[in-house]
């Protein structure tokens, strides 16, 4: 098969212009691409977009260069705008099919090499000068042309999957509102307070770095996905003392907060479920509740759509990075329905996940 530089398979499109009104409506950022999906289901900014874009087009490659750990690759839905925090790429035709390129820059054997590469500790990124110098070995046009046809059927039923799950996942949505009502009005008229009211304990992770020969796993803000799971593919280890153990291990119940990185990551939150020992990295904030709400009423709650903006408007630029504190986090507001409808809610939120766990094994 043949070798080629990155460089010699791709354009990698720099137009750039600056946003005129309108073009939020169709504005792709990279909280619009979802790791692991080549499709964007969601576009459109609610502010005014500020400085220049990349001009994108329909069938263009959509690349997440930015935070390169979370595999973000898409197809462009239409013409408009990109992130200039991403890379929009094109194929070089004469050595690589335009439908196969999407597949093998999501492929583990690309984007291995593009995390392997990436600079920063808070938010790695990839750049194009190191990118486009990485060598491939890929089939030949004919190859590529046969394995595209696979490739197309085995994504159309992945997609019909993530569209069961997606609704699924929207039904628990609705169940919240329907028993609570929505954040931004409280028309169901329950008591309110601030995230303080209802928690025990919250405490940041441990600042040590991973190791590869450590101890523990080690919970980092990459294992937060964005729509709120807990994701343990990507587990490092670490050693630490046991004098500091205690105040950054996480236990069954807890909930988890990622409190820094870029905007649209700023905010993930996720109910640690295991029984398993772990720590807690300090970019993430570890909350326990007392005995006025429960973890799983505070985790649908902080991933509900108006709160995700609200967490994106608090969120404050330190060194290049958005944060939120956790005195930030506790000032939140919250409504504190009864704490038997929210157990109600856990047992409803139950019957769903059990319900997708048999529809999909």
């Amino acid at each position: 098969m043949p070798k080629y530089k990155f460089g010699d398979l791709v354009y990698n499109i720099t137009e750039k212009r600056s946003p005129v009104a309108g073009d939020e409506e169709l504005y792709i950022g990279l909280e619009h691409l979802d790791s692991g999906s080549l499709r964007v289901t969601r576009w459109g900014s609610k502010v005014a977009l500020k400085g220049d874009k990349l001009v994108m087009r329909k069938g263009d490659i959509l690349f997440g260069r930015r935070n390169t750990y979370l595999r973000r690759v898409a197809i462009a839905p239409h013409d408009g705008l990109f992130s200039a925090h991403g890379m929009i790429l094109r194929a070089k035709t004469e050595r690589i099919n335009s439908e196969y390129l999407p597949f093998f820059i999501a492929s583990d054997y690309f984007m291995d090499e593009a995390i392997r590469i990436s600079v920063g500790s808070l938010s790695p990124t990839v750049n194009w000068k190191e990118l486009k110098e990485l060598e491939f070995t890929i089939p030949t046009l004919e190859a590529q042309e046969k394995l595209t046809k696979t490739l197309i059927a085995a994504n159309d039923l992945k997609e019909k999957y993530e569209e069961l799950l997606a609704i699924t996942d929207d039904l628990v949505k609705s169940q919240f509102i329907e028993l609570f009502g929505r954040p931004e009005d409280n028309n169901m008229g329950w008591d309110m307070g601030t995230i303080r009211d209802i928690v025990s304990d919250v405490r940041y992770g441990s600042s040590r770095q991973a190791s590869s020969d450590g101890k523990y796993p080690y919970i980092r803000m990459n294992n937060i996905t964005y729509g709120g799971e807990l994701d343990l593919t990507d587990l490092k280890r670490i050693n630490i003392p046991d004098n500091e153990l205690a105040k950054c291990t996480v236990r069954k119940g807890d909930v988890l907060f990622n409190r820094t990185n870029s905007k649209e990551l700023v905010g993930k939150t996720c109910l640690y479920d295991r029984d398993e020992t772990m720590v807690l990295a300090g970019f993430v904030i570890r909350v326990r509740m007392n005995e006025k709400a429960t973890p799983e009423f505070l985790v649908q709650y902080m991933n509900l759509p108006y709160m995700k903006e609200l967490l994106l408007s608090m969120c404050k630029a330190a060194c290049g990075q958005a944060n939120i504190n956790a005195q930030e986090l506790q000032n939140i507001p919250i409504y504190i329905p009864p704490i038997d409808i929210q157990k109600r809610f856990i047992v409803l939120k139950q019957q769903t996940d059990k319900s997708k766990f048999v529809a999909f094994q």
